[in-house]
């Protein structure tokens, strides 16, 4: 037999090293994914994090400049198995922290004895009907072109917004389950730190949107794929239009969410109601109106999330109708590589309010598109000749925002990145009166 040195062996056992790592699972107890949600009730916020083992769920908590850590809350983890072919496990844990004081700021970090996240921090929100909120709103913001990211991270983390809307597209692609950890790992530096208000698009739809509906946290008992909630003077309503697209996934989902949403508007619409939140303001992934150049079901005039499908049993309503009759306001889109704002629009015409002053007191919801935000298929092209209700177009890559500044005065601007933040558009919407009888 050969004698080794010690020197051989030991260069033996680092060659052999990796074979015996692969061999034993790493202790997989670190959270990440840390993001933030409303959960719909006053002086709360959910916290949401993945470990890759069990372990407890807590969060410690404290107010910005009290002793550190002097609050905890216990909350649950769920396993979730993605059905991807490496059929990866899970914990999806969630938090719930209660007795916020409004517009205070707080700081925590999340996890267990066995493993905590960095130290993150928010402000509660202020859920006083006088209160102005200011939103960030986009979709399509994939993680291999996430233009907006960086720009997006410093405003949030510099108490800018109040609320980050994302409409719909978290990964850039449907198949590749390892691509929806880095995204997620991505958007902490921004969702860590402000309530990260989501709704389902098209490229969540990979095993029946498992992934979505499994890993955030947005209100209500929907699996997040519908949900509404209040802030300021606005009710705001998430919707799915995916609802419209997988039939194969059930056509039930269609018409539980036009049931649901027939009965929210009616609710939100109370007198007593509509008179302490005003604005009705609806997010969904595909619009129904846009001048793009694609042939996506935007640019039809039979668009399904716009009329309705009558190719099922019974035939499946289309949300115009519905939005219009309850007096919804603005209505914010994605899906569209690019940013457009419309007039406001009815019927596939225009309705302004008036020639020099459109926005005001306008006679039909106002549209605004913002699918720019960065992904990999760049922006889209726009049809040469648009409808007279296309407003403004731009194909920068951008983001939104937008202030709901009291009961009858709001802002909304569009940043382009492209430009160095240059805001390119800007609109006041300025109504006197809200619901259906604002219109005629």
């Amino acid at each position: 037999s050969i004698k080794m040195s010690p020197v051989h062996a030991a260069c033996a056992l680092l060659f052999a090293a990796p074979l015996m790592v692969l061999g034993v699972p790493p202790i997989w107890t670190q959270p990440e994914q840390v993001h933030l949600s409303y959960g719909g009730v006053p002086g709360t916020m959910v916290v949401t994090w993945t470990t890759f083992n069990e372990t407890e769920s807590k969060v410690e908590y404290s107010l910005l400049g009290a002793r550190l850590f002097e609050m905890s809350a216990i909350g649950h983890a769920t396993l979730f198995v993605d059905s991807g072919t490496e059929k990866r496990k899970m914990f999806i844990h969630r938090v719930t922290l209660g007795d916020l004081k409004p517009a205070a700021s707080y700081v925590y970090h999340c996890g267990s004895e066995e493993g905590w996240s960095d130290v993150f921090f928010f402000t509660a929100l202020n859920d006083s009907t006088t209160s102005s909120p200011r939103f960030a709103f986009y979709g399509d913001l994939g993680n291999e072109n996430p233009q907006s990211l960086a720009r997006l991270q410093k405003e949030t983390q510099l108490g800018m917004y109040d609320v980050i809307l994302h409409i719909g597209n978290f990964y850039p692609s449907r198949y590749f389950i390892i691509q929806h950890y880095e995204f997620m790992r991505q958007i902490e530096s921004i969702a860590a730190y402000v309530p990260y208000m989501t709704c389902p698009g098209n490229h969540e739809a990979t095993y029946n949107f498992s992934n979505y509906r499994n890993r955030f946290s947005m209100p209500g008992q929907t699996e997040s794929l519908w949900y509404s909630w209040n802030l300021g003077s606005a009710h705001i309503i998430s919707i799915s239009t995916e609802v419209y697209f997988y039939l194969d996934f059930g056509q039930d989902l269609l018409f539980k969410q036009y049931e649901w949403l027939e009965k929210d508007l009616e609710e939100a619409n109370k007198p007593e109601n509509r008179a302490v939140r005003p604005w009705i303001i609806t997010m969904g992934h595909r619009p129904m109106y846009c001048s793009d150049d694609d042939q996506d079901d935007c640019t039809t005039f039979e668009s399904y999330v716009r009329l309705g499908r009558n190719d099922t049993k019974p035939p499946a309503p289309g949300l115009e109708d519905l939005f219009y009759r309850y007096g919804v306001d603005v209505e914010l889109w994605a899906h569209e590589h690019t940013y457009e704002r419309l007039w406001p629009v009815y019927g596939d015409k225009a309705f302004n309010g008036s020639r020099e002053q459109p926005y005001v007191n306008p006679k039909a919801p106002v549209h605004i598109i913002t699918g720019s935000a960065g992904c990999r298929e760049k922006t889209d092209k726009f049809n040469p000749n648009p409808k007279e209700w296309s407003a403004f177009r731009s194909t920068d890559y951008g983001y939104s925002r937008m202030q709901v500044v009291n009961g009858t005065h709001l802002y909304m601007e569009q940043v382009s990145d492209d430009q160095n933040g240059k805001v390119i558009d800007s609109i006041w919407v300025v109504k006197e009166k809200h619901g259906f009888s604002a219109w005629v």
